[in-house]
């Protein structure tokens, strides 16, 4: 999304909507050639509404200088959509509560699966997502943050690693020990 000429909010994500309550059970895949954005960019927030046949999703991003990071705020979802077969229903859910794909300023987020709950049943999932909003440089995005999921964890590798060199050590000290105690038994004529 641009604000003029100035590029503030760039996503790219495989988003939908799943519901599962009483009233409705199903999911909307939000279309990715079908949608339009719309949205209002300030110094310290940015507005992205992603407009679809069936209504809209919204992110809002928040920039705090103090702490040099950028996230999503709230999120919103607003949509008439046929989740039984039937008539379609109206879904209009908002979480203003989250603090989600946080980045640092002028870095982009990633992820491979974030699942947002929305309240009574209704989650919005992003899939292969990347986003970033303010400091763009060239109109691409910043050097990449990845989310918590997809950090690498290394402390398995090195768990394991330790183990064999403890088990290592022991079966030399034992060796040597035995060898020690062998040459001992014997006198020399």
């Amino acid at each position: 999304m641009k604000d003029g000429n100035k590029l503030c909010v760039m996503v790219q994500a495989a988003i939908q909507i799943r519901v599962n309550n009483s009233e409705m059970e199903g999911t909307y895949i939000v279309p990715g050639v079908q949608n339009s954005t719309d949205g209002k960019c300030d110094n310290n927030t940015a507005t992205l509404k992603i407009k679809v046949n069936e209504g809209s999703i919204s992110l809002t991003f928040f920039k705090n200088d103090t702490s040099n990071v950028v996230f999503v705020r709230d999120v919103a979802v607003n949509l008439t959509y046929a989740f039984k077969p039937g008539s379609p229903r109206s879904l209009l859910k908002k979480n203003e509560s989250v603090q989600l794909f946080s980045m640092a300023i002028s870095h982009s987020y990633s992820c491979k699966s974030v699942s947002v709950f929305m309240g009574h049943g209704v989650f919005l999932e992003f899939h292969q997502d990347r986003m970033q909003a303010f400091n763009f440089t060239n109109n691409q995005f910043g050097t990449l943050d990845l989310c918590k999921a997809d950090q690498p964890d290394y402390r398995v590798a090195i768990g394991v690693g330790v183990v064999l060199l403890i088990l290592i050590i022991i079966v030399v000290v034992a060796y040597l020990i035995s060898r020690r105690r062998r040459t001992d038994g014997y006198q020399a004529l």
